[in-house]
């Protein structure tokens, strides 16, 4: 007999891939600050992860890592990749032409690497468990059998318009399947796999038994269910774009050649058999991809079980003469065939959002399949939080669709390129139209680095984003920031011990706004007399601060200020300044631009264009994408911008009533 249950939840997260982990891992923080705020991921594998997959790590991504208190433990376990060698025949032989570096200099404090995406997503596992307290597991092996939106009731804060009917699924429906091969060949699992980790096995949840039938009523679905998302499908979503003719094979294998660069990052173009691309792995493996002889017909679904391991290494051998070619192990292989599409909306009614390859595909060399994805929900969690908290109004989750979507566009795009130019035969002369020019190709793959990146995201002007002719503020306070990219990181100091610290690791992703005081020369006395006067606002009934904190958590709960001066831990002492800035004797909140002992001089004021004659506001949203610069006298614009979007709570946290302090005259 079939077991009927039913119940509610705030959001349903359908997908247990890196989107989805990514989600869960987002909406863990706000959780553990609203302990009945109930979050459920499913996924429909009965199994955590597999071998294969997505392996890069661009800068940007692990920037966010860092700021989620996992990127040291990841960054422990993965290749670092420092440099791209570029082969290309010349003369009919097969020769490096060039070398350049995998990560643009300058662009990120740290570098792409590579980690098998089982350890990636075992990391964000543990921190969602860690953050949330136990409340967010991953429940499989479940699928989503039918979605109704009830769109009476999308507006309704507390509603929940959703209904998802659940089954859950058995042993063998729910066994992962690769070109009609189980797990057991050992091809499909990676041997990098820890056998011992419980979610590696077939494991209901407690109380549930195979075939049960759960009707969900929830305010909120995120489809991170992959390229073929039955979430997105349901909504009737289509994605719009092409396939391209090209088949590619992938290997990863302990490689046995004499190929120079056979551990380094490699674009390979032959003079007539294709094209190969190398990601140096870690624990001696090497992650190759293949271009196959054989094509695709327009329209035709390729036959995948054809492409065998022997097939793939027999192609490789070809390309890669005169240089002798083959393996010594086997942990994974694919074949997939490259398309390029992106859904034109990424949610329906703000209450169904799809994200990762739910809503975008595209070929895997540009390193951004994980990745894109990730920094799908990462843009979109803090969001989904701040509102389902009542935090802020629905209208901030309009900018999920209106930043990723034509991030996602343009990423197509780049891919469409690059991908045709990595798949296209080599020129034989200038002559030869039909050949891809390589230093076309040099070129394109070099400035594409930044944008593979992630550091080179910039988004449009919205209730979150102040730019523009309509823009709050003055961006000319800050020349070298633009409003609407991540914060790059500079150095500073910190005040209370001389500790040199990167911004970047100052803004924690717990769903706090940031204003940075950039302070400028406060020995100046104007200088300082306008910093004093800017706390006494923080400190007034009526600031942001005051007005959007709840009254049973910190001032920095919901917006921090951390202050940044221009002096000398010598010339200005930390109780010059009011306490305010330092709520609580807290002494993380006050750093100095100066000399440190060991790392120099940051220079912070001169790296974002700030004046220290003058200093400015920086607005820095919860991602750590910059929302708005300001003078600091104009804290209209700050009533103005978080007026837009926040809610205030009742009770709000209201004017401080700390007690001054004696300030102790020093000689």
């Amino acid at each position: 007999m079939t077991k009927f249950t039913e119940s509610k939840c705030d959001v349903l997260i359908v997908g247990a891939g890196p989107a989805g982990l990514m989600a869960a891992r987002m909406l863990a923080q706000f959780v553990a600050y609203k302990p009945d705020l109930k979050v459920r991921i499913i996924d429909k594998r009965s199994t955590k992860v597999y071998n294969g997959q997505a392996d890069g790590l661009q800068c940007r991504t692990i920037e966010s890592f860092k700021n989620l208190g996992i990127a040291d433990r990841i960054l422990s376990e993965a290749n670092d990749m420092c440099t791209i060698n570029l082969y290309n025949p010349v003369d009919g032989v097969l020769k490096r032409t060039d070398r350049i570096p995998d990560t643009l200099p300058g662009i990120s404090r740290y570098h792409q690497v590579v980690l098998h995406q089982g350890r990636i997503e075992r990391h964000v596992i543990d921190s969602i468990d860690k953050v949330s307290g136990g409340r967010i597991k991953v429940e499989r092996p479940i699928i989503p059998e039918s979605l109704e939106i009830d769109e009476s009731k999308v507006d309704d804060p507390d509603a929940y318009p959703i209904t998802v009917k659940l089954r859950y699924m058995g042993e063998e429906e729910s066994t992962p399947r690769q070109f009609g091969h189980g797990t057991e060949n050992g091809l499909f699992r990676s041997n990098l796999q820890s056998q011992e980790e419980e979610d590696a096995h077939y494991q209901l949840p407690e109380g549930c038994e195979a075939g049960q039938i759960e009707t969900v009523h929830a305010k909120y679905v995120i489809g991170c269910d992959g390229g073929h998302s039955w979430v997105r499908r349901t909504l009737g979503i289509d994605m719009v774009g092409e396939q391209t003719d090209y088949i590619w094979g992938v290997l990863d294998a302990v490689p046995a050649s004499n190929f120079p660069d056979i551990r380094g990052r490699c674009a390979i173009h032959s003079e007539n058999d294709g094209s190969i691309m190398i990601i140096p792995r870690e624990e001696g493996l090497v992650r190759f991809y293949i271009q196959m002889a054989d094509r695709a017909e327009q329209g035709c679904r390729v036959d995948r079980s054809k492409f065998t391991p022997e097939t793939i290494i027999n192609q490789a051998k070809r390309i890669f003469k005169p240089y002798y070619f083959d393996i010594t192990e086997l942990d994974w292989f694919t074949a997939y065939h490259i398309g390029q599409r992106v859904a034109p909306t990424f949610s329906r009614h703000e209450r169904a959002f799809i994200a990762g390859d739910a809503c975008h595909t595209h070929s895997p060399k540009a390193g951004q399949g994980m990745n894109t994805s990730m920094m799908d929900t990462y843009n979109l969690g803090w969001k989904l939080g701040l509102v389902l908290t009542g935090r802020a109004n629905r209208n901030l989750l309009k900018t999920y669709e209106s930043e990723r979507q034509p991030f996602a566009q343009a990423l197509i795009d780049f891919d469409h390129k690059f991908s045709r130019l990595f798949s296209g035969r080599p020129a034989k002369d200038v002559a030869d139209e039909m050949g891809v020019n390589m230093d076309e190709f040099k070129n394109v793959f070099f400035k594409g680095n930044k944008f593979a990146s992630g550091t080179a995201i910039n988004y449009d002007p919205s209730v979150i984003v102040s730019k523009g002719p309509k823009s709050l503020g003055d961006a000319k306070l800050a020349a070298n920031i633009e409003i609407g990219t991540r914060l790059q990181s500079a150095q500073v100091c910190r005040h209370s011990e001389g500790l040199p610290m990167d911004i970047q690791d100052l803004l924690v992703t717990n769903g706090a706004f940031r204003i940075l005081l950039f302070a400028g020369d406060v020995t100046n006395a104007a200088q300082m007399a306008r910093v004093h006067k800017f706390a006494e606002y923080l400190d007034s009934e009526g600031s942001v601060v005051s007005r959007y904190t709840p009254a049973d958590r910190k001032r920095d709960f919901a917006i921090e200020v951390l202050t940044v001066h221009a002096n000398s831990r010598d010339d200005v002492e930390m109780h010059d300044f009011p306490k305010a800035l330092y709520p609580k004797f807290d002494y993380n909140k006050v750093y100095a631009d100066c000399e440190s002992w060991h790392k120099g001089h940051g220079h912070a004021h001169d790296s974002y264009g700030i004046s220290t004659a003058d200093g400015a506001l920086i607005v820095v949203r919860p991602d750590g994408y910059v929302a708005m610069v300001a003078s600091i006298d104009d804290t209209a614009a700050l009533d103005e911008y978080f007026g837009a979007f926040l809610r205030q709570p009742t009770p709000n946290l209201g004017a401080s009533t700390e007690v001054e302090w004696t300030k102790v005259e020093t000689k």
